[in-house]
């Protein structure tokens, strides 16, 4: 199951990243355990690998993820759930823009969404 989140003109540049720094820190507010993170171009489908690498991101925890494609700063990003292997993906999050993203779902109504700084 794949649920889209348009983060047009949603971004908030409170917490602008440095020049040239385009890591950014990733908060789970899910209510789930996320078991891997997928990184695309925005609107394209090329995931590339798991970011997560081992280990898993509970609900109510941060990790921070190192970025480097600043040529392509408009990112897409797909979490997959530790508990029932669904995905979900959100869209549109400048990368060097921003500093941390706070996910947020509900699985009951499919409704998504991400606070950023």
């Amino acid at each position: 199951m794949y649920i889209k989140f348009s983060m047009l003109a949603c971004v908030l540049l409170s917490g602008a990243a440095s020049a040239g720094d385009a890591d950014f820190t990733l908060a789970n507010r899910t209510g789930y355990t996320i078991r891997e993170v997928y990184l695309s171009p925005s609107h394209k489908s090329s995931w590339g690998s798991d970011r997560m690498g081992s280990g898993v991101l509970e609900n109510g925890r941060v990790r921070n993820f190192r970025f480097s494609d600043k040529a392509s700063c408009d990112q897409d990003l797909k979490v997959v759930f530790d508990d029932d292997g669904s995905a979900v993906i959100w869209e549109e999050f400048d990368l060097c823009e921003l500093n941390k993203i706070t996910l947020k779902y509900n699985r009951k109504t499919g409704d998504v969404s991400a606070d950023t700084e």
